[in-house]
């Protein structure tokens, strides 16, 4: 199934998951965990084969998934699983986790930005680029950094769905398609 196919079945289960969890003290956090770990548990590879096997109902796919976690899940996350799985749609949980995350992020008024340089990134420099951008998108930022050295200068800004590529790379990869 094609990721935007995917995204668009997934997104009711996360809005659903998400009312349920905002009406729960305390209950995007341990709602967040939950759809984390259960995302990642069925894309692990021996579990993504036990689940695929054709001989396995919905409700033993739930069993399967819901056994793996054991205490991890509350009892509304498990049930989450069960109906999940009688709809044949375990393998949204990835989506579905992403999806509540960006609901969270954007009710919490936060925001999570990567930031790929050239060259290491100084203190300074991260506080004043995570100063402009919490005045710009109004929200709080969690930076995390990395290097590229294949970028040659620059820097590559992930926020979301945006991405500003300031690379020398990509400046560069820009001109070679403007000239073709």
């Amino acid at each position: 199934m094609a990721e935007a196919e995917l995204a668009t079945i997934a997104r009711p289960y996360a809005r659903a998951a998400f009312s349920y969890a905002l009406s729960q003290a305390k209950g995007l956090t341990a709602w967040s965990k939950m759809l984390a770990l259960l995302a990642v548990a069925s894309s692990e590879k021996i579990v993504r084969e036990a689940l695929d096997d054709p001989l396995l109902s919905g409700v033993e796919e739930a069993k399967l998934l819901i056994g793996v976690l054991g205490d991890e899940l509350s009892d509304e996350a498990q049930n989450f699983v069960t109906v999940l799985a009688g709809y044949s749609r375990i393998e949204l949980l990835p989506n579905i986790a992403e999806m509540f995350e960006l609901l969270k992020a954007n009710h919490e008024k936060t925001m999570e930005v990567e930031v790929t340089s050239a060259f290491e990134v100084t203190d300074g420099e991260e506080k004043a680029l995570s100063e402009a951008l919490r005045k710009k998108l109004q929200r709080e930022i969690t930076l995390e950094t990395s290097v590229d050295p294949s970028l040659l200068g620059g820097v590559i800004i992930k926020a979301e769905d945006t991405v500003i590529d300031d690379s020398v790379r990509g400046k560069l990869q820009k001109l070679s398609n403007a000239l073709l």
